[in-house]
This record gives structure tokens, sequence and C-alpha cells, in this order.
């Protein structure tokens, strides 16, 4: 039973986990519009969720590893928005 419990809170973290990357992404991909995003804490969110992905792997634990797949690529698409707005937009 425990390990049942174990199971839906894991799950249940990954749903939110998505679900809280995905509408930033989201917003950043329709509008371009990256003024108020701090560029060190998106390079942090995504270097964290490509260790959680290998920490995954090695655990053999497939929530944190998807979870993390997909935060990282939320990350990594708003980091890139954020770096091409930054300095190579010409204003």
């Amino acid at each position: 039973m425990e390990n049942l419990w174990i199971t839906i809170i894991g799950y249940s973290a990954a749903v939110c986990m998505v679900l809280g990357y995905l509408p930033q992404a989201i917003y950043t991909i329709r509008t371009r519009d990256t003024e108020g995003i701090a560029m060190p804490t998106f390079l942090l969110m995504f270097l964290g969720s490509v260790f959680f992905v290998i920490q995954g792997g090695m655990l053999g634990n497939w929530p944190l590893m998807i979870t993390n797949l997909i935060t990282a690529a939320c990350s990594a698409i708003v980091f890139g928005i954020k770096i091409y707005n930054d300095y190579f937009r010409k204003s």
C-alpha cells in the first residue's frame, strides 16, 4: 500500500511540474516576450531538470525522467528565445 502512495505522489508531482512550466513556455513561444524573464533562472531550471533526468534514469524512475524531460524542453525553449531576444534581435 505504501508503494501505491509513493507512485501516486510521484505522478501528482509530475503533473503539477509540467502544468507549471507549460503556461510560461506557451506564452513565450506565442508572444516572443521575454522581458520579465531572468536568464539565470531558466538556465538553472534547465540544468536542474537535466540532472533530474539523469537521476531518474539511474533509479529507473519514469515519472521523474519524463517530467523533467518535458520541463527541460520548456526551459530550453524559453531560454533560447530569451538569448535570441537579448543578444541577436535588432531593436
